[in-house]
């Protein structure tokens, strides 16, 4: 990695030479649905096979796992269960309807619901039907699903429920190539003439003739297109990433390769989906890894970020569990609480266990193998019961699919024997382009990069931190009918320039540090300096553990001051945030002697004792602080918790800095009204 492919020095005894003139060889990149890229082959390449369609893995699948779990999906308490071939038999009556309904070659398939097995037949359906699957987040506006479809010149939408059907019956008639609707769960309670629920869309693949299906799996290439992925904007218009076949196929056996999956007859990985399938990395993980691997893939419950998803994984029991930051900080918080009610013995066995741990695997990170003959007991006492209280204790890895975890929300699962590896990836490079693993970890880095592909730094500073640049088969084929944009992420040598700053250790570890061009999260004061609040704000978690989001706060003004949500209950109905405290918070109450339950009892200075420890706790944070600038000045514990619903986190449970600065401007100008 960091060196040009030998291909583009003009070896001669590599598939991907320089083209001539006359070969008239096409480009790395295309903004054209029906267009053809050049994929990145090399002869010594760890997979030399020909490069394969969507259609020839999941065929591959279901031919060499014909009668494996493939999917698992909860009707009335009880799993429904399809085999590998019941699943490509699934998917092949989906693209047969597809084609009954009329689409169009390169046409799209929008696909807005939860995670669900109809999402993914209706996805990999839609592929094989010659189609490009769009999947769209459920939060979506009509407005979005409309600039959506018209820019993916979408024939079918596919729908879970009437709250996503109503959508697409505002803006219907803006749509001139949509065809017809299909809703897959709940009664349908609107009757129009193109609209169909699951079943009925199911049996349209009567009428259309294997044969007719086949000539249409068998024109498909590796280096077309194959799915959309939208990427909404906040300023000007949303940009489609084009992900063509080898995209798909190549990531996912690169990602297989790089990380340690079972695979049948030897066991069989057991994976629960639930977060957004219209995120290409959750997609990479979820479906197309699954297949690879023959793994069984469960979906958990609409409400598992609302609570429910615990008990699916104490139920179905996974051998890999992908979480994102909220889901960590759930877990710690329901750790930390058990740990507080737990008898003083327990509390000293766990601490000793926990140090033990902590030390034995920050050793491991640096190749030492040997452990400490008191390990199994530390394992036999603390480790095991802490993933069985989880119903991780079959998990042999472990993810963070979101932006990279605090320092402390690391050493603290690592020190009860949990590494969480980080990987890094944008939609532009299939979701994934490095990732850590039980043979590549290391704490704060994203791992290495996927097998074949490469990575350089540009324009580096006194630290080596710059411009990171990353060349291989799953780059992007280019955004959708838009040329000048593909042209400036994507260079004359095929490198794809991803706008992210970071460092390349001694080792090849990949270190992300920020944004080139964003920097959204960089505070610029009134002065000019600018602040990365993030190590502030993880640094106000940690001093005061009742605290679940900290968000500095100053743009252009003269200095710092920091919103502050406590920890509190959720309604695992709607997922809203509720007034009374988690019972780590409640219990950290007690230790400071105060009586407090609920957010009510805090805020507005309500509890001096409460208020008196979190101002020592900013004032030993300004007391460390690097600079007059960095230090926070005033604070507010705001009246509620964020959540998804209310809008300050996104889909995955990713703070929206922009977000909570419009909801809570009142309380920011507040700040500095008086000066």
């Amino acid at each position: 990695t960091g060196c040009p492919p030998e291909s583009e020095k003009g070896s001669k005894d590599t598939v991907d030479t320089m083209p001539s003139k006359k070969t008239r060889s096409p480009n790395y990149w295309t903004s054209a649905r029906s267009g053809q890229v050049r994929l990145r082959q090399r002869k010594d390449a760890f997979d030399d096979r020909t490069p394969l369609t969507v259609h020839d893995m999941v065929m591959g699948a279901a031919t060499r796992y014909t009668n494996y779990i493939a999917l698992g999906s909860k009707h009335n308490n009880t799993w429904r269960l399809l085999t590998y071939i019941e699943y490509y038999e699934q998917c092949r009556q989906a693209a047969k309807a597809f084609l009954k309904l009329g689409l169009e070659r390169f046409h799209g398939v929008g696909i807005m619901g939860l995670n669900s097995e109809e999402w993914a037949i209706a996805s990999i359906g839609a592929i094989m039907a010659g189609g490009l699957s769009v999947g769209m987040l459920s939060t979506n506006t009509p407005k979005a699903c409309q600039i959506i479809a018209e820019n993916s010149d979408m024939d079918v939408f596919v729908v879970d429920n009437d709250s996503q059907l109503q959508k697409v019956m505002q803006i219907q008639g803006c749509l001139k190539h949509l065809k017809a609707i299909v809703q897959y769960k709940e009664v349908i309670h609107s009757e129009q003439t193109n609209l169909y629920s699951w079943q009925r869309f199911l049996d349209l693949a009567q009428e259309i003739s294997d044969d007719r299906l086949d000539k249409v799996i068998d024109s498909q290439k590796p280096n077309q297109c194959c799915t959309l992925v939208f990427s909404m904007a906040a300023m000007g218009p949303p940009k489609a990433v084009m992900l063509s076949h080898d995209n798909i196929t190549w990531t996912t056996a690169a990602t297989v390769q790089s990380l340690s999956y079972k695979c049948p007859p030897q066991g069989q990985e057991i994976v629960v989906s639930y977060l957004p399938l219209s995120y290409i990395g959750s997609q990479i993980f979820d479906i197309w890894v699954s297949i690879s691997v023959a793994g069984a893939l469960y979906f958990a419950q609409p409400d598992a970020l609302k609570g429910s998803l615990i008990d699916t994984l104490r139920e179905v029991r996974p051998t890999t569990f992908y979480g994102v930051p909220g889901i960590w900080d759930r877990m710690s918080d329901s750790l930390k609480a058990r740990h507080l009610g737990s008898t003083l013995l327990r509390r000293k066995i766990d601490k000793w266990a926990m140090g033990l741990g902590l030390k034995t695997n920050t050793k491991r990170m640096f190749g030492e193998s040997h452990l400490p003959l008191s390990f199994s007991l530390a394992k036999t006492l603390t480790f095991d019961q802490t993933r069985k209280f989880f119903g991780l204790e079959h998990c042999q890895q472990f993810f963070n699919m979101g932006v990279g975890l605090p320092r402390t929300t690391l050493d603290f699962f690592l020190s009860l024997n949990i590494p969480i590896f980080e990987f890094y990836g944008l939609t532009e490079c299939t979701g994934i382009h490095s990732v850590s693993s039980h043979k590549a970890f290391r704490l704060m880095s994203c791992g290495k990069a996927l097998l074949d592909t490469h990575t350089k730094v540009n324009k580096e500073d006194k630290d080596g931190v710059g411009d990171i640049c990353i060349w291989g088969r799953n780059i992007f084929m280019g955004y959708l009918n838009n040329k000048e944009g593909t042209k400036d992420k994507i260079d004359s040598l095929g490198w794809m320039h991803t706008g992210d700053l970071g460092f390349l250790d001694d080792n090849n570890f990949l270190y992300i540090m920020g944004n080139v061009h964003g920097e959204q999260d960089i505070i610029t004061l009134s002065s000019g300096e600018k602040i990365n609040p993030s190590p502030i704000e993880e640094w106000v978690r940690t001093l005061i553990p009742i605290v679940h989001y900290a968000v500095l706060v100053g743009q252009y003004e003269p200095y710092l001051c920091a919103l502050l949500t406590l920890k509190c209950q959720v309604n695992e109905e709607t997922g809203e945030p509720q007034d009374a405290l988690t019972n780590e918070a409640v219990a950290f109450c007690r230790q400071l002697k105060s009586h407090s339950t609920r957010l009510s009892d805090i805020i507005n200075n309500q509890d001096p004792i409460v208020t008196k420890f979190i101002s020592e706790a900013i004032n030993t944070i300004n007391r460390e602080a690097t600079s007059e600038s960095t230090k926070i000045v005033k604070w507010v514990i705001l009246d509620t918790d964020f959540s998804i619903s209310a809008g300050e986190l996104g889909a995955t449970m990713k703070l929206k800095r922009g977000v909570v600065a419009k909801m809570y401007q009142p309380e920011i100008e507040k700040f500095y009204k008086d000066d």
